[in-house]
C-alpha cells in the first residue's frame, strides 16, 4: 500500500466550497469523492462571512467522510489570485557534497535562500516555484540530481497574493479542524490541470476563470505565471437578467445561462427551454426570450474582457482558455472568439468523476502538490489511512478464521432471498 497516496483538495469560490478526495496509485490519479457545498462567504475580493465558510467546509468534510469511512485531517488549499504578484529571482548555492554532485538538499537550500527575500507587507507568500535549473552553463526544467557541478543556480518565482484575504481563508480552514498541507494560487492550479505551462512556451495564454460574481484573468507567458487580476463580473452577473426579468432564483438562472443559452447564434428559435409553475400559472421561457434577455449583459462582459486583453493580443500570438463555471457555458467561447479574433477554448477536465469546468482549479491542486513533493519531501496523506483501508476492504475474517469475500456473500444472500 506504500504506492497509494490519498489527498483532499479544497477550493473556496465566490459561491461554493469545493472538496475533492483523490488518490494517486501506480502513477494513476482517481477521484474518490467530490463535494460542492453552496456558500457565499466571499464577496468580491474579501471574506465577508468566515463563520459560513467554516461551517460549509465542515459540512463538505462530513459528507465526504460518510462515504470514504475515514476522517479528513489535512487539505491542499487553493487560494484566490486576488492582488497576485510575482517576485522573480535567481538563487545560487555551492555544491558541498563529497562527490560534487547535485542533491535534493542543494535544491532545498536554494529554495530556502529565495524564501528569505523580503516582500511587501501587504502580500503573503503562497508558493515557491522552481522554474529553471542551471548547472555547468546548461539550463533545464528538470531537477539535475546526480550531475557533477560546483554550483547550482535556480530561477525561482515567489508567487504572492493579498495578505489579509489569504490569512482570512486559512483561518477559516483551520477553524474547521483541518491542517493546510500546502497552498497554491487557483490560476496556477488551473494551469497545472490543463497543461498550460507547456502551451505557453511559444505563445501567451490567457486564463479566464469565470465564476458567479467574478472572473480571474491570468496571464501565462514563457512557461510561467506572469500576472493575474480580478474582474467583478461572472456567470451570475449575466444570469441576473433572468432574475430581474422573470424572478428566477440565482441558481436556476445560472444553470440556464450555462446549458441553455446559445448566445453565439445569430437567430433563436421560439421553442421553450425552461418551464416552471408559479402558483396556478405555468410559465415558460423560449430560447429567443432567454438569449434576448441575456445578450446585453453577455456583450458587456465580452467587451470588458476585450479591453483588458487587447494589449496582450497585440503583443503576439495568444490563446484564451475559459474555465471555472464559465467553461460550462455552451457556445460562449465562440462568442468571445468573434470579438478577440484569436483562439478561444473551453477547458473541461477529463478525469472520471470530475468532468466539470468548475472543478479545474481544485483538480489542479493535486498535480501541483505532487510535482512539488520531490523538493518538499512531504509524504503525509490527508486521511487516516488505517481507517480508510479498513473501510474499503471487501474481505473480512469469519468467526471460524476463514476469509470470505463480503461482496460475493451479499450477492448470494440476495439471490437466495429472491428464490424464497
Amino acid at each position: 500500500m506504500s504506492d497509494k497516496q490519498i489527498y483532499a483538495a479544497l477550493e473556496i469560490s465566490d459561491h461554493e466550497i469545493r472538496l475533492i478526495v483523490g488518490e494517486f496509485f501506480n502513477t494513476r490519479f482517481n477521484i474518490i469523492k467530490v463535494e460542492r457545498i453552496p456558500c457565499e462567504g466571499i464577496t468580491g475580493t474579501s471574506v465577508t462571512d468566515p463563520e459560513a465558510i467554516t461551517e460549509a467546509i465542515r459540512h463538505a468534510c462530513a459528507d465526504a467522510e460518510k462515504m470514504i469511512g475515514s476522517h479528513i485531517e489535512k487539505v491542499i488549499l487553493g487560494m484566490p489570485s486576488y492582488n497576485m504578484k510575482r517576485y522573480s529571482l535567481k538563487s545560487s548555492v555551492r555544491i558541498e557534497g563529497i562527490d560534487g554532485t547535485v542533491t535534493i538538499e542543494d535544491v532545498r537550500n536554494a529554495v530556502r535562500r529565495a524564501e528569505q527575500v523580503k516582500i511587501d507587507k501587504t502580500y503573503a507568500l503562497i508558493q515557491t516555484v522552481c522554474v529553471k535549473y542551471t548547472v555547468n552553463g546548461i539550463s533545464s526544467r528538470r531537477i539535475p540530481i546526480g550531475e557533477k557541478a560546483s554550483e547550482l543556480t535556480i530561477d525561482i518565482d515567489l508567487l504572492c497574493a493579498d495578505r489579509k484575504m489569504s490569512f482570512d481563508i486559512v483561518t477559516c480552514v483551520e477553524n474547521a479542524g483541518l491542517q493546510v498541507m500546502d497552498l497554491f494560487l487557483d490560476i496556477f492550479a488551473v494551469a497545472k490541470e490543463a497543461a498550460l505551462f507547456e502551451q505557453a512556451v511559444d505563445q501567451n495564454v490567457i486564463v479566464l476563470k469565470m465564476e458567479r460574481t467574478m472572473t480571474t484573468l491570468g496571464l501565462i507567458a514563457k512557461g510561467r505565471i506572469n500576472s493575474a487580476m480580478i474582474l467583478d463580473s461572472g456567470v451570475g452577473t449575466i444570469a441576473s437578467a433572468l432574475t430581474d426579468q422573470y424572478g428566477l432564483n440565482s441558481a436556476d438562472a445560472c444553470e440556464l445561462v450555462k446549458y441553455s443559452a446559445q448566445l453565439q447564434k445569430k437567430e433563436y428559435s421560439d421553442s421553450p427551454v425552461y418551464i416552471w409553475q408559479d402558483g396556478s400559472d405555468a410559465k415558460k421561457i423560449t430560447e429567443k426570450e432567454l438569449c434576448t434577455s441575456l445578450k446585453p449583459l453577455a456583450d458587456g462582459w465580452v467587451a470588458s474582457i476585450d479591453k483588458l486583453c487587447r494589449p496582450i493580443l497585440q503583443a503576439g500570438k495568444t490563446a484564451v482558455i475559459i474555465t471555472g463555471e464559465g467553461g460550462e457555458m455552451q457556445g460562449f467561447s465562440a462568442l468571445l472568439q468573434d470579438t478577440l479574433k484569436c483562439e478561444v477554448k473551453d477547458y473541461i477536465p477529463e478525469t472520471l468523476g470530475g468532468r466539470n469546468a468548475g472543478l479545474s482549479a481544485c483538480l489542479g491542486l493535486f498535480y501541483a502538490y505532487k510535482d512539488r513533493q520531490p523538493i518538499t519531501g512531504y509524504t503525509d496523506n490527508s486521511l487516516d489511512m488505517e481507517a480508510f483501508l479498513k473501510s474499503v476492504s471487501y474481505r473480512e475474517k469469519r468467526d471460524d478464521g476463514n476469509v470470505e469475500d463480503t461482496l460475493a456473500r451479499k450477492l448470494r444472500g440476495i439471490l437466495f432471498d429472491a428464490k424464497k
